[in-house]
C-alpha cells in the first residue's frame, strides 16, 4: 500500500507533463492563427468538455496521455500527385490529405497549419518538447537548490558482514574489518588516524592513505565518543572513471587494483546546490538519455532476450512507463529510517524530471509522427525555399509530408510494439531499484 502514493504521483505528474507539452503546441499555434479544434487530456470516451473560442477542451476516460488537434496539418500536394494506387484504391497519402482538408471549413483556408511559414512551423512543433525541457529544469532546480541533492556524509549507514564478492556471506568468508572493529550503522566518523573527518571524501582519502595498517578510528554513537581500531584488508577492487563506470581493458575485462577495504557505506543527506549546478546536471542526464535512445534497438533486443531467457535485466537498460511507475512505488515504500520524506520527494521529482527529459529528447527524433518529424519537414521546406530564392527561382511551395504517411504508420506500429514489449517486460521481469 505504501507504493500507491509514489505511483499516483508519477501518473499525475506524467499527465500534467503531457498536458503542458500539448499546451506548448496550442499557444503558439493559436497565436499564429492556426485553427485548433481540440485539446484533450486522455483518450477514449469523453468525460467532460467545453468549447472556448473555437477550441474544445476536455478530459477523456483513459489517462494515458493527451493530444491537441491542429487543423490542416498536411498540404494538398501538387496537381500531378499520385492519388490512386495500382488496385484503384486511394493511396494512404491521399487519404491523409483529404482528411486534413476536411478539418478546414469554408472561409478558414488561412487557418491551416500547412500555410504557416517554416520558422513558425518550427516554433509550434518545438514548443511542445521545449515545455518538457523546462519542466525537467524546474524539477531539478527544486531538488538541487531547495530539497538538496543526496550527498554522502561521514555517518555510517551500512556495515558489511564479511569480505565476499557474492551477494550473501558464507561461513568460509572472513569477517569484514569494519564488523571486526565494532563499527555500527548510525556511527558518525569524526577522526580516522591522524585525519579529522567532516565528510565521506575525507573517510575515503584516509582509508586509501593508510593501506592495510591498523588505524585508530573515533566515532560518535548515541551522543558518546568511542575509539575503535580498524585493520583494513587489501583486496582487488574494480577501477572506475569519474562517472562511476567500471573501466575495462582491451579485452573487455574489468580493470582492478589492490586497495584497502573496510566494509562501510555512507548515509546520505540532502545538501542544497547552487543554481549554477542545474544546467550541468540537465546536460549530464540528457547525454545519458540520448545515449540510451541511440542504443534503443540493441536495448530492446536485450530486453526481449532477457524476457525470454528469464535473465535479470540491467538497471542501465531501457524501461517502460510501468517500470517507471514501479520505481516511483519503490521510492515511497522503501523501508529505511535514514530515507526521510524530503529525500523521497526529491527522488520522485528527479524521476519526473528525468522522464520529462526523455520526452523532450524522444520527441526530437526526426521521424513522423513525432514532433521532430514535423520539424525536419519544416527545416527542409525552409531550406528549399531559401535556395530557390538565392537562385532566383519560383517558390517551390510547402513540402508534401503526406507522402511519408506509409513511413509514419510503420513508425507508429513500431512504437506501439515497443510499448507493449516494455509493459510486458516491466511486469514479468521488472527492474528493481533495491
Amino acid at each position: 500500500m505504501r507504493s500507491i502514493p509514489g505511483i499516483l504521483f508519477l501518473v499525475l505528474g506524467l499527465l500534467v507533463s503531457v498536458g503542458l507539452h500539448e499546451f506548448g503546441h496550442l499557444v503558439p499555434a493559436k497565436k499564429f492563427g492556426v485553427k485548433v479544434s481540440q485539446y484533450f487530456i486522455g483518450f477514449g470516451p469523453t468525460l467532460w468538455s467545453t468549447t472556448i473560442r473555437g477550441t474544445e477542451y476536455g478530459l477523456k476516460a483513459i489517462p494515458l496521455g493527451g493530444y491537441v488537434r491542429l487543423s490542416g496539418m498536411l498540404a494538398p500536394g501538387k496537381e500531378s500527385r499520385k492519388r490512386v494506387g495500382r488496385r484503384g484504391q486511394v493511396t494512404l497519402a491521399e487519404e491523409a490529405r483529404l482528411a486534413s482538408a476536411e478539418e478546414i471549413g469554408p472561409g478558414e483556408e488561412d487557418q491551416a497549419f500547412w500555410r504557416l511559414s517554416a520558422p513558425r512551423k518550427l516554433i509550434v512543433m518545438f514548443s511542445g518538447p521545449f515545455v518538457n525541457l523546462l519542466l525537467a529544469g524546474l524539477c531539478f532546480t527544486i531538488v538541487m537548490c531547495g530539497i538538496g541533492s543526496p550527498t554522502p556524509t561521514n555517518k555510517v549507514s551500512y556495515v558489511a558482514q564479511c569480505i565476499t564478492t557474492a551477494q550473501e556471506c558464507t561461513s568460509d568468508d572472513p569477517v569484514s574489518p569494519a564488523r571486526a572493529a565494532g563499527l555500527e550503522s548510525g556511527d558518525t566518523i569524526t577522526r580516522w588516524g591522524d585525519a579529522d573527518i567532516e565528510n565521506w571524501e575525507d573517510v575515503q582519502s584516509a582509508i586509501a592513505a593508510g593501506g592495510d595498517a591498523p588505524v585508530s578510528v573515533t566515532v560518535t554513537r548515541a551522543g558518546e565518543e568511542r575509539t575503535l581500531t580498524v585493520t583494513p584488508v587489501l583486496t582487488q577492487r574494480p577501477v572506475t572513471d569519474s562517472s562511476g563506470n567500471v573501466m575495462t581493458d582491451s579485452s573487455g575485462n574489468p580493470v582492478t587494483e589492490l586497495r584497502p577495504y573496510v566494509g562501510v557505506s555512507p548515509a546520505y543527506a540532502q545538501v542544497a546546490q547552487p543554481l549554477s549546478a542545474v544546467p550541468g546536471q540537465v546536460w549530464t542526464i540528457s547525454k545519458a538519455t540520448a545515449g540510451v535512445l541511440l542504443r534503443l534497438p540493441v536495448e530492446l533486443w536485450h530486453t526481449t532476450t532477457d524476457l525470454i531467457s528469464g535473465n535479470e535485466r540491467s538497471t542501465s537498460g531501457v524501461v517502460g512507463i510501468v517500470g517507471v511507475a514501479g520505481m516511483a512505488g519503490e521510492i515511497t515504500s522503501a523501508d529505511s529510517e535514514l530515507y526521510g520524506v524530503s529525500a523521497r520527494i526529491g527522488d520522485l521529482l528527479l524521476l519526473l524530471g528525468s522522464l520529462n527529459l526523455t520526452l523532450f529528447i524522444f520527441n526530437l527524433i526526426p521521424l513522423l509522427p513525432l514532433d521532430g518529424g514535423h520539424m525536419a519537414g519544416a527545416l527542409y521546406e525552409g531550406t528549399r525555399r531559401q535556395i530557390a530564392r538565392w537562385r532566383g527561382r519560383p517558390d517551390p511551395g510547402p513540402v508534401d509530408t503526406a507522402r511519408l504517411m506509409p513511413l509514419s504508420y510503420a513508425v507508429a506500429i513500431a512504437f506501439i510494439a515497443m510499448t507493449v514489449l516494455l509493459i510486458v517486460a516491466d511486469i514479468v521481469n521488472p527492474i528493481s531499484l533495491r
